[in-house]
């Protein structure tokens, strides 16, 4: 069959009707496309002999490039169900292909939709709340049961568990707080910990966000002789350490006899002591999970150094304890010995409560260092909040501060004992022209506390303007944001929800490293001269022979005179 004749190209371009053209999905072909032409009887750009063979591999591509077009509505492509099309066929080769082609592209396309199944029922997915529901499940089963189980828990003087569905419902006068189930979860996973742990007093204390999950803190401080076995397993491992490190020690001095290499005369600074379970940073101890009915974990005591390193740093919480903290300066330790570092900081600023809720047991020791110790005052009246929001100065801080030396209370590290050698009390001197450092007295009025700038340390407001004989004072920490504090009557409690940051009016910059240290030391006897230039050695060299000059006349001056 003979085949019409090929028309000129620019003829077919022009005689192309737009319309035939978009219901074919392209518009027609300029010359300057790879695509012109394709359309034309008698022309392929596939065959073996074309004029520009790169003309007609971009013209593939092309193609190739639109059947790979994902589907809006199914996600397929046609190039793939060509190929899954294609596969079935040569794999089974029915006879007449041709005529059930169409069949066999739809039981290709229904197998892609068909969920692949092992048993003859459908498998039931597992929803997220469900999930949440069984994990909760466990905090609302009661072990034991019974009113004579309830006698005998008040009779042994179990430890009072806090309210916190009471503070949850002030704090949500004023939109602080969490959702009233998580409040319940949280409430519920407290007394699990109470029936655990040997704890003398609870208290929650908030919730700090992270990257991956949160963190939920509860505040403990438990019961006496539980802190000081934890110490006596500490100084066990410590003596089985050092008799490691003086076996270490007499084998490298055995070593440095048989041959001294150069010692270095670099003294690292003495490392500072941590404070002792119950007392400064370390007088509670806190408990975390990250969701109520998971297992709480405790957290290590914190250490002066942590302290000091947390200030120069700023990081995200990612959830896991056992994560690694990537910074400059390095922190020594993991997420865990962070949180708890950030917990101490916010802790030491943020605690408040009303002005007189509490007292010194003796007046005269207040300025004291052993004054970290209050009692609550029974003779105090609770003042109106008209009068709490008007003036900062009727909250204090009950915490105790926290010195630049990472310590509540200041200790001098080159305090040494009588028995040291003549180096060590060289030594003492320095350290006794050390300055005691001291911090603002526990019990201290907010109102003294140094704003940021424009912005004041706290803001104080009522929960409601319409009642206010209902309101309750609301205090805002804004040196750390998502720390907050309420005050009704004699009631009163702290809470934070936020990340774990402190403001900063300025962007974080990191601590720049310190300066590179000096190979040798500079003096006349090592630093190198600079070689002197041709007018100097000329002048230097008229210097002398005029002084030759000058000393041969005084010569022969003398020899006259003789």
């Amino acid at each position: 069959m003979d085949q019409p004749p090929a028309l000129d190209p620019s003829e077919e371009s022009e005689s192309a009707d737009p319309q035939d053209a978009y219901e074919r999905g392209h518009g027609p072909y300029q010359p300057h496309e790879p695509g012109y032409g394709l359309d034309q009887a008698g022309y392929s750009p596939y065959e073996d002999e074309i004029p520009d063979p790169e003309t007609r591999m971009l013209a593939i591509k092309n193609a190739k490039a639109y059947l790979l077009k994902t589907s809006t509505k199914s996600g397929l492509n046609l190039y793939d169900h060509f190929a899954n099309v294609l596969t079935k066929i040569l794999d089974e080769q029915p006879t007449n292909t041709v005529d059930i082609i169409e069949d066999i592209s739809k039981d290709v396309k229904c197998a892609q939709f068909r969920k692949k199944m092992d048993t003859l029922r459908d498998e039931h997915l597992i929803l997220p709340t469900f999930q949440a529901a069984v994990k909760y499940k466990a905090l609302f089963i009661r072990e034991g049961g019974g009113e004579e189980d309830d006698d005998l828990e008040e009779e042994m003087g179990q430890p009072s568990l806090p309210n916190v569905m009471e503070a949850a419902f002030y704090f949500e006068q004023a939109g602080i707080g969490l959702d009233k189930d998580e409040s319940y979860y949280i409430f519920l996973a407290l007394k699990n910990l109470i029936n655990v742990q040997p704890i003398q007093s609870c208290r929650f204390w908030g919730k700090i966000l992270g990257l991956e999950m949160n963190y939920i803190i509860a505040e403990v401080q438990l019961q006496e002789g539980e802190d000081d076995e934890e110490i006596e397993d500490e100084g066990e491992e410590i003596v089985g350490e050092g008799e490691k490190e003086d076996e270490a020690e007499e084998e490298d001095e055995q070593k440095e006899k048989e041959a001294e290499p150069p010692k270095s005369t670099y003294k690292p600074p003495p490392e500072i002591p941590k404070e002792a379970n119950g007392t400064g940073t370390n007088k509670y101890v806190y408990f975390v999970c990250n969701e109520p009915g998971n297992p709480w974990e405790k957290l290590p005591p914190v250490t002066p150094a942590q302290i000091v390193c947390a200030r120069k740093i700023k990081k995200f919480f990612t959830g896991r304890l056992d994560a690694p903290i990537v910074s400059f300066p390095p922190f020594p330790g993991n997420e865990a010995n962070y949180l708890r570092a950030q917990i101490a900081r916010i802790s030491a600023g943020t605690h408040v409560s009303p002005t007189g809720f509490y007292q010194f047991a003796n007046e005269d020791e207040e300025e004291e260092e052993g004054a970290d110790t209050y009692e609550e005052n029974t003779e105090f009246e609770p003042p109106p909040v008209a009068e709490m929001v008007e003036s900062l100065a009727m909250w204090a801080h009950h915490a105790k501060s926290i010195l630049n030396q990472g310590r509540c209370f200041w200790i001098n590290p080159f305090q040494k004992s009588e028995e040291d050698d003549e180096d060590e009390e060289e030594e003492e001197d320095e350290g006794e022209e050390q300055q005691e450092e001291r911090g603002p007295p526990l019990l201290t009025l907010i109102s003294e506390d140094e704003g940021m700038k424009d912005i004041p340390a706290w803001t104080v407001q009522t929960s409601t303007d319409l009642i206010p004989q209902y309101s309750v004072a609301i205090l805002r920490s804004n040196r750390w944001p998502g720390a907050y504090a309420f005050a009704s009557g004699r009631k009163f409690e702290n809470i934070y929800f936020g990340w774990g940051h402190k403001y900063s009016p300025e962007s974080h910059t990191p601590e720049l490293p310190p300066p590179a240290q000096e190979e040798f030391p500079s003096g006349p006897g090592i630093t190198e001269t600079v070689d002197p230039t041709v007018e100097e050695e000329m002048a230097f060299r008229a210097a002398q022979e005029e002084a030759l000059a000058e000393a041969e006349e005084g010569e022969d001056e003398e020899l006259e005179d003789d």
